[in-house]
Parts: C-alpha cells; structure tokens; sequence
C-alpha cells in the first residue's frame, strides 16, 4: 500500500471575481521510502500543494475536493487536534527560509527539542539529549555549543540544518522538503542535498521534493512529477524523464537548464508565461505557449495518458524524441 496518495486534490483562494483553484485535481501516490521530486516554474501550485498535504492552507484559502489518505488515513477527515498528532510526528515539513520559520524569541535547541515534548513521553533531560543528538547527527559543528545559539547568530545554511533536525527528530515516514536549498549558495546547496539523502537513505523515510531545480531533482529523486498551472502534466521515474520527456513543456523545463556537456550561447526560455488564476485557458493550460498546440488543445484539457510503465503525459502531441 502506497504510503501517501493524493486523488483529485483541489485547493482555491478567492479573487475579486469569485475564486481560482492554485491545486486543480491533483493526483498522485508517494511510496514507503520512495523520493519524490515535483517540479515546475514558480506559480505552478508546487507549495500550495505541500501546504495542503500538511492541512496548513490559511484561510480564506480552502481544500474543496480530492482526498488526501497518509498511511491510510483519510486528513481531511480529521479535526484540527488529531491533525497535530501527525503533523511533526508522522509528517514533517521543511520550509523555504529557515529565518522567517525559526523563532527568533527561542534557542535552536529549544525548538529541536520541542516536537518531542509535544509528541513522545520523553522527560525533558532525554529530550534534550536526543536533540543534541540530532544537531550533531545534522553536520552542526560543536553542537553543545550551539544548543543555546539563537538563529540569528546561525549562517544560512547552519539555519537550514536546524530545519532539518526538528523536522527529522521524531523520525517522521514522510518529509516534505519545499525548496530546502533556495536561498544558499552552491557549495551549501550540494551539502544540504548531500545530507537530506543520506538521511533518507539511513531512516527509511519517505521525501517529498518540492523544487524548481532539475538539478535537484536529478540529485535526489527517485521519481518526478512536472506541475503547470495548477495541474501535473507528466510523471516518470527521473532517468526516463531526462532521457525523453513527453510533454512539451518537460522539454522546454530540459533545455532550459543548464549544460555542460553541450556548447550554447545562451540557454533556451520556454516564451510566454504562466497564465494568471483566473484567466486560465479552456483547454490545455500550456497551449498558449506551446508549439505544437492546435484546435484539440485548446478544446479540453488532457488528461494524464499512459506512455509506458510509468510514464503518463497530460498531451495529446507527446513527444517522442530525446531533448
């Protein structure tokens, strides 16, 4: 049994003309262990749905349909005290900027330590010992030291590992990391990859990957779904999508990245962007940007069309070249 699986998942938000749906019938299961990238441009939906999954959509936004089952429980289902009960023991969450997500007002140990006074009957003493832990496990350098630190005094990327460690102390079956390497630098960002799979691999865990990288996604994940405009448009195990993607925009996502196995002046852009909420196309949502787009695509919207074991493109002009 998949550990989580997401059918039909639409959350909206309202705008001066009614409502637009960032999440649109969204599906997709994530298996014990299993590393899962999603990717796409900024404002596809990739946050919105990591939100969602953690039921942390803040009103007036709203999750309208779809379900979400986690270890074969139902979320939406649960009132907001059972849902605490997961969130941070079972599901864990790593956000884009460590800084705005950490509490200035608290140590870093104090906030590592705190989901397993939340969550386990550990004393305190053993709580305390048990972050140690996880600080030194996280690659922070002296971290007795550190224990009483604040995140101001932190690097960025030190911030990062802190994230990590409360996120991983209760040894969650699923992390959801958005974006965890956004605002580091190069050397950092390989670090903390370095780190989130070795500690994948260690715990067994299963990893959401939420990222705008292809980079990152071919670092760490094991499969990859690409979201546009609110919806996924393809899905592959890593190798086979970086080989031959089907949906043009997959492609456009490929040769836009850059390449130093090949000569070019300058990196491809995908023309136009992203359509506004709510001005979204009737049919394909990618049509307006595609080139390969004619009446059909522009009638309906596509559905995910099975290409092999596997492989599922939402188009109707699949590509079948490699890029």
């Amino acid at each position: 049994m998949a550990l989580l699986e997401v059918d039909n998942l639409r959350t909206v938000f309202p705008d001066g003309s009614g409502e637009f749906a960032a999440v649109d019938g969204v599906s997709f299961t994530l298996e014990p262990g299993e590393v899962l990238g999603l990717v796409g441009e900024s404002g596809s939906g990739k946050s919105v749905t990591a939100f969602s999954l953690m039921r942390l959509v803040s009103p007036p936004g709203a999750i309208t349909g779809g379900s979400i089952r986690f270890a074969g429980q139902d979320l939406l289902a649960l009132n907001a005290r059972a849902m605490r009960q997961i969130r941070g023991r079972q599901m864990s969450m790593i956000f884009q900027e460590p800084l705005s997500s950490l509490n200035p007002l608290h140590s870093i140990g104090h906030q590592v330590m705190e989901p397993l006074l939340l969550h386990t009957d550990l004393p305190r003493a053993d709580a305390r010992k048990r972050a140690m832990a996880m600080l030194d496990r996280v690659c922070i350098p002296d971290a007795p030291r550190r224990f009483g630190d604040y995140p101001h005094q932190l690097s960025g990327g030190l911030r990062q590992r802190v994230m990590i460690a409360i996120a991983l102390v209760c040894e969650p079956k699923l992390l959801i990391a958005d974006e965890p390497t956004t605002a580091l630098d190069v050397t950092i960002q390989a670090q903390i990859l370095d780190l989130l799979r070795e500690l994948q691999r260690d715990t067994g865990m299963a990893m959401l990957m939420i990222t705008h990288d292809l980079g990152v996604v071919a670092e760490v994940a094991d499969r990859v779904n690409v979201m546009y405009a609110g919806r996924i448009v393809e899905t592959a195990p890593v190798a086979v999508l970086f080989k031959a993607p089907a949906h043009p925009y997959s492609a456009g996502l490929m040769r836009s990245r850059p390449d130093l196995t090949q000569e070019r002046e300058r990196l491809e852009t995908i023309q136009g962007t992203v359509p506004a909420p709510h001005q979204m196309p009737k049919g394909c949502r990618f049509a307006p940007r595609c080139s390969l787009a004619d009446h059909p695509c522009e009638a309906a919207q596509p559905g995910l069309f099975p290409l092999a074991p596997e492989h599922f493109a939402a188009c109707i002009h699949p590509l079948t070249q490699d890029v």
